[in-house]
């Protein structure tokens, strides 16, 4: 019988909700090579141009690839791309089909997480393969890798702008099989220090384990879901857009509270894009300040500025493959291969 002090004794334990779920072994998919097929898929936000979707598939011709939409790509239900049901289906159907090689979200926006309860996680387990996106498919990279132990990838979608910079790192990761070592540009251009892309240390020294990650927001509102991995000893990667430094506060605080702060080995803040002190104005805190606050007392190896995020040069970052850390030099260094 539990009595309030048993009550409370188990709720001092236990403050935040878990799920017994083994860790999986890590899957790796099959590398990505010429000839082979993109299945483009729209699981959050609607297509809104078919000009944008046409410089997608030019771009992945470019690069001697093959594309395929989705058969309710072009759907629209308000803000979604379709109803959950058809976005599901997609998804696992790209899944299933052998001529489809990487599975590729057009864009983000608002919607993956609702696909998690409708995804068939046995199929996708029998057929392992590339699956690419950021933003908001990150409860995709990380759902699917949680419940598979497929190794995601957390990297341009569809709709990103195909630079020299960007398809480099592209790749190399997932076309190559490199284990990259991620360091961010260091050109000054025609300035006497170095004025963008800069890293900062928060706490130095060095950390090893597999990467996990994704967009703070989206990550944030996976948490008590059977939808997230297992952090312990994980290094841990986040990035955000267009959020007041007041919200990056709350959602660090609620990392915190959930218990993932202090189970990491380290941590790597990519960019915020417009991340401004919003109404606050400068009576705002600053990011520094908050990330200095949060993850300063972790005593783990922590840096901010990686090339990670809603920006236009961007890196290609594995989830669930080991890797290296070195906080005071801002490096991230595969340990292994992603793909096979």
């Amino acid at each position: 019988m539990l009595t309030r002090r048993s009550l409370l004794k188990t709720t001092a334990l236990a403050p935040f909700a878990t799920y017994d779920q083994k860790p999986l072994a890590t899957i790796k998919p099959a590398r990505l090579k010429p000839g082979d097929t993109v299945g483009l898929v729209c699981p959050a936000a609607p297509a809104y141009s078919r000009e944008e979707v046409q410089v997608t598939q030019e771009s992945l011709v470019a690069m001697g690839l093959k594309t395929r939409l989705a058969p309710h790509f072009y759907d629209r239900y308000g803000y979604l791309a379709g109803r959950d049901a058809d976005r599901a289906a997609d998804v696992n159907a790209m899944f299933a089909d052998p001529d489809i090689q990487m599975v590729m979200a057009m864009h983000g926006g608002w919607g993956c997480a609702r696909l998690l309860p409708l995804l068939d996680y046995e199929l996708i387990r029998r057929n392992p393969k590339l699956l690419i996106g950021y933003s908001d498919i990150t409860a995709l990279l990380l759902g699917i890798h949680t419940k598979t132990g497929l190794a995601t990838i957390h990297g341009p979608v569809g709709s990103a702008t195909w630079n020299s910079y960007t398809v480099d790192r592209f790749r190399r990761v997932i076309m190559e099989g490199e284990p990259v070592v991620y360091e961010n540009p260091t050109d000054k251009g025609d300035t006497l220090a170095q004025t963008d892309d800069r890293i900062w240390t928060i706490r130095p020294g060095t950390a090893r384990g597999p990467l996990v990650g994704g967009n703070l927001t989206v990550l944030c509102h996976l948490l008590g879901s059977a939808y997230v991995p297992d952090w312990r000893n994980k290094i841990l990667f986040i990035e955000d857009v267009s959020e007041d430094i007041y919200s990056v506060d709350r959602m660090l605080t609620h990392l915190k509270l959930a218990g993932v702060l202090n189970q990491l080995s380290g941590l790597v803040f990519g960019k915020c894009t417009r991340c401004g002190p919003g109404s606050g104005g400068y009576g705002s805190l600053t990011l520094e300040d908050v990330l200095i606050e949060h993850i300063g007392p972790l005593n783990i190896p922590a840096f901010a500025g990686a090339m990670i995020g809603h920006i236009t040069d961007k890196f290609t970052v594995p989830i669930g493959i080991n890797a290296d850390m070195d906080a005071e030099k801002g490096l991230i260094r595969l340990l292994e291969p992603a793909v096979v």
